[in-house]
């Protein structure tokens, strides 16, 4: 049992993630939202991650979220209006 737990441990130790994968802290979450809504540097800056393959899946999880929340956020203004 023990032995499965070293193991275990060395499989989810976060040198061994790899940075594709690696998560993001809560103040690197906060950043992002916060470079996103910089208008149209931040707008660019939010497509490139959000359709890189390149980037961190969670980066690119965060900013299609960003993207689907400011598309309801227009659609709604216009249903309001």
């Amino acid at each position: 049992m023990e032995i499965k737990r070293e193991i275990w441990n060395y499989l989810i130790s976060e040198e061994n993630i790899p940075e594709q994968y690696k998560p993001i802290t809560m103040w690197g979450y906060l950043g992002y939202q916060i470079v996103f809504s910089i208008p149209i540097i931040g707008w660019i800056i939010l497509l490139v991650f959000a359709f890189s393959k390149d980037e961190n899946i969670n980066i690119q999880n965060s900013a299609r979220s960003y993207i689907i929340f400011l598309i309801m956020s227009i659609v709604l203004y216009f249903i309001i209006l």
